[in-house]
């Protein structure tokens, strides 16, 4: 992977600073660009706005009509490389219109729909890296309690997982007393964008539900604007919005780059935590067509 880095590094940062406009920038700015330097292969490799690497879910030749049942199984995500790490069942990561999409794919024909993907951590001592299950999904709107077999069976596959309620909030939940408050109000532990709206569209179908997520930010870390603007629409990563936030507000830099590597521990998680699950996450009325498939290999 640092081979790779290294590759993409010049030419990303030059497209980058041909963009931005140095003449514009705050003389405050100019110290950091060293440390810009550096964070940059973090970005290219996708360590905290996306990735490349598409993840092999299904090995060897596998059975058509067993590929068309975990195709019914949907995850939810936010990001476009959580999207493609979940492959091998069907994947919603449509931004804000995710919600339509998904009710348009389970009109299609559903099983059962999954929150896939990272999360903010709201408890406490729980570090990057850490499975989070779904026992409930809490909004300010509603709550939704996760099916008891899908979820029992992901904690069966994960090592480590805890079980516990999920918040799902519509706008980023992004310093300590905000989390604090949050995890005090609902008990929940984790918090991501995504679940709440999956599992109230789920339930108004009558489908079988659950969340699995990986804690990237703990609850004391504070996400620096850059990394809320680290996102286009769509889930993909806008390096160039990053840089020129860090630019502008020097002061952040040190927060974005621990946050880097909390979303490398992360990512490496839900790498290994997805070559776990098998082709449709755990889904247990397909657990013996999985046990037909090789483990997808857990890259790091």
């Amino acid at each position: 992977m640092a081979a790779r880095n290294r590759a993409v590094y010049p030419s990303t940062f030059g497209r980058v600073w041909a963009a931005l406009d140095p003449e514009r920038l705050p003389k405050a700015a100019f110290p950091v660009l060293p440390k810009l330097r550096e964070l940059v292969p973090y970005l290219s490799a996708g360590a905290l706005l996306g990735d490349e690497d598409r993840d092999r879910v299904l090995r060897g030749a596998p059975d058509v009509s067993a590929i068309r049942h975990f195709r019914s199984v949907i995850a939810v995500t936010g990001l476009a490389f959580e999207a493609r790490i979940a492959g091998g069942v069907t994947v919603i990561s449509d931004g804000l219109r995710t919600g339509a999409s998904l009710k348009a794919e389970i009109e299609r024909g559903s099983r059962g729909v999954i929150s896939f993907g990272i999360a903010g951590g709201l408890a406490p001592h729980l570090p990057p890296g850490q499975w989070v299950v779904a026992s409930a999904i809490v909004s300010d709107r509603d709550r939704h309690t996760t099916d008891p077999d899908w979820s029992e069976c992901l904690l069966r596959a994960l090592p480590g997982a805890v079980h516990a309620t999920i918040a799902g909030s519509d706008t980023p939940v992004a310093d300590p007393p905000a989390k604090r408050a949050l995890h005090d109000r609902t008990g929940a532990i984790v918090v991501d964008m995504e679940s709440h709206l999956a599992a109230r569209i789920a339930a108004a179908h009558g489908l079988p539900f659950t969340a699995c997520r990986v804690i990237v930010d703990p609850a004391h870390r504070n996400l620096p604007p850059a990394a809320l603007l680290s996102l286009r629409p769509d889930g993909n990563p806008n390096v160039a919005a990053v840089l020129r936030s860090v630019m502008e507000q020097p002061s952040q830099l040190p927060d974005l780059m621990r946050l880097a590597v909390d979303a490398t521990i992360a990512r490496a998680a839900l790498r290994r935590g997805r070559a776990l699950l098998g082709p449709a996450l755990a889904f247990p009325d397909f657990r013996e067509l999985e046990m037909d498939f090789a483990p997808a290999p857990a890259l790091s």
